[in-house]
């Protein structure tokens, strides 16, 4: 089955992701590097100081991959949480030596959060919204467990309204990603789901709406890499909204 009918479906790109995150685990902190050219641990370290962290706040990472963000995030709360649905990834982000020893590293699914209501004040995650099968539904758990107050934060690629620059950024990233996926996997498939996921993206500013339908307010976008890429921020409202558009029943 091609690449992109694989894609087509909710169901077909939870099992596709699924399988290609756990042969790629290994080298993923690698490839985030080469293909943000080198800034990736400066946007998100952008992202740490746009949450704006207290020493009360409990935060979940979600996407963890090998724990960039919540090993970031944890000197700086009361509780840190790292959930990734990929078990490999977990067990390398265990490994690092950076980090406090009491931050919680789980194998779980964005689209069931097992955990309560309310029960964070932050949500990260770094390359997580582009990835899951149902945006919506994740969007839906991430507000279930963010309490009154809570923010929301998400680093991704952006995929670029202008269409000449959107095809130019897909075809340099087919290319980079099939010779990547060559030498290091010997399939040029593997990172050609890069581009192919940006392609079906929403985009950011449609991502930020939806973000608004599911009852986040101030919700805004910030421009990285010229617009290539983007950091959400979102808030939970203190007081409890009515039911979002999205969820009213017709």
């Amino acid at each position: 089955m091609s690449l992109r009918r694989s894609l087509a479906t909710p169901e077909g790109k939870q099992r596709y992701v699924r399988r290609l995150f756990a042969t790629i685990a290994d080298r993923y902190d690698f490839i985030t590097r080469f293909l943000s050219y080198g800034q990736d641990r400066r946007w998100k370290r952008r992202l740490i100081r746009l949450a704006a962290l207290t020493a009360s706040d409990r935060v979940l990472d979600l996407a963890c991959g090998t724990g960039d963000l919540v090993f970031a995030a944890s000197p700086h709360v009361r509780r840190a949480v790292g959930l990734d649905l990929t078990f490999r990834m977990v067990q390398l982000a265990k490994r690092r030596p950076v980090g406090r020893r009491d931050v919680a590293l789980l194998t779980g699914d964005m689209l069931a959060l097992p955990f309560r209501d309310a029960t964070f004040d932050v949500v990260t995650t770094g390359y997580g919204l582009r990835n899951v099968p149902d945006l919506d539904r994740s969007l839906a758990e991430i507000r279930r467990v963010l309490a009154p107050g809570g923010r929301l934060l998400s680093l991704d690629f952006n995929r670029p309204s202008n269409p000449i620059v959107r095809a130019a950024y897909l075809a340099y990233l087919t290319a980079v990603g099939s010779a990547l996926g060559l030498v290091l996997h010997r399939d040029p498939d593997t990172y050609r789901y890069i581009p192919e996921s940006i392609r079906n993206y929403p985009g950011a500013h449609a991502v930020a709406r939806m973000m608004a339908d599911h009852g986040f307010t101030d919700v805004r976008v910030v421009p990285l890499l010229g617009g290539l890429m983007a950091i959400h921020v979102a808030f939970v409202p203190n007081s409890q909204l009515p039911t979002p558009k999205s969820q009213r029943p017709s």
